[in-house]
């Protein structure tokens, strides 16, 4: 099993060192989330201290962007890595698309498979020479002049991830997109009820094959060399489930394990702004539907039973001060895990 880690997201001097020592430890990929900062810009720092791991946004928000402008982001990504970035998509849910972001709403496959195929038009007609011609019903792409276009790399297209929940939105992960991250909030029964169905059907439709498809998550692992340190990220975990689990987009996931009163109860907490509250609604039995927790000696059995034969792909945070000798040993047993997923196929 491939296995991420987070650089730092605020201190850009700092993910440089940071990055080297992860890749040194053997994590196979770095990642940044679009939260409190800008989740690409780390990632360029990362490109030039690293030689081999994957680097990767999970994800960033794809409507308030122009596709031509984040076409021509992971474009130099792309090149500076030596072909190493991976773009992770996800379309957000309504409230944050209207009201965070100023974004009109409308539903987001349909829109969400759009801007895909438009960043692969601009892609192509870069490395290729082709007119760039895309016309849809949200996107309409039709100018490219050579002031505008980038040197040739030579690389494979960046493959393009998405975040999914939904079955549309899983469908089109597997029909269109080389890999899927499953969002945090997510079981193992969900996983294999509802996600891995709806991702091969999606496969099937457009004859794309498993063994290319790269399955990250769902879900947390909560690990650290002592138990002290397992329990407090099991803490942090356990606010990240309630604040998810608040929202009503997340409900069918805790509806499967008969929590929708739970589901409620968040929402309401979280209208009235009792979001300190909110963690103590979450017992040791849901977090641990939804995270593996163990020590580093531990966690490897742990992310087996939770994500094994389900899952290719897996983050685990570093807790400050972290050892590179027992994270080595433990990624080294993650690793042993089986995984279907074998690289990206991306051809232009």
């Amino acid at each position: 099993m491939r296995v991420f880690t987070e650089v730092p997201p605020a201190d850009w001097r700092s993910v440089g060192p940071a990055a080297k020592a992860a890749e040194d430890a053997g994590f196979d990929a770095l990642m940044t989330t679009e939260l409190a900062h800008d989740a690409l810009a780390p990632l360029a720092f990362a490109a030039v201290a690293t030689e081999r791991v994957e680097l990767t946004p999970s994800i960033l928000v794809a409507f308030p962007r122009s596709p031509t402008v984040l076409a021509s982001q992971a474009w130099d990504l792309q090149a500076n890595s030596r072909g190493r970035f991976v773009l992770g998509l996800g379309p957000q849910v309504k409230g944050h698309n209207e009201r965070r972001f100023g974004i009109p709403w409308s539903p987001p496959a349909p829109r969400l498979r759009e801007y895909i195929e438009a960043l692969r038009a601009v892609w192509r007609c870069w490395e290729n020479g082709e007119k760039l011609d895309y016309r849809g019903k949200h996107y309409a792409l039709t100018l490219m002049t050579p002031d505008f276009s980038p040197e040739r790399t030579g690389l494979p297209m960046v493959p393009v991830t998405i975040s999914a929940v939904g079955p549309a939105m899983l469908r089109l992960a597997g029909e269109l997109c080389d890999g899927v991250r499953l969002h945090p909030i997510c079981s193992r029964r969900y996983l294999e009820e509802v996600c891995l169905p709806a991702m091969l059907e999606g496969m099937k439709r457009t004859g794309r094959s498993r063994e290319h498809f790269d399955i990250h998550g769902g879900g947390f692992v909560c690990t650290g060399a002592d138990d002290a340190t397992v329990r407090k990220a099991m803490e942090a975990a356990r606010f990240r489930v309630a604040f998810y689990g608040s929202t009503r987009t997340y409900m069918p996931i805790l509806a499967l394990h008969g929590l929708e009163d739970l589901g409620h109860k968040l929402h309401e907490m979280s209208v009235q702004g009792r979001w300190k509250d909110m963690a103590r609604e979450i017992s040791d039995d849901t977090l641990r539907l939804f995270a593996a927790c163990g020590t580093y000696a531990e966690i490897p059995g742990e992310i087996e039973r939770r994500f094994g034969g389900a899952a290719d792909s897996i983050t685990i945070p570093l807790s400050p001060g972290w050892e590179p000798g027992p994270v080595r040993e433990m990624l080294a047993e993650i690793h042993r895990i089986p995984l279907a997923f074998r690289g990206f196929k991306t051809e232009r």
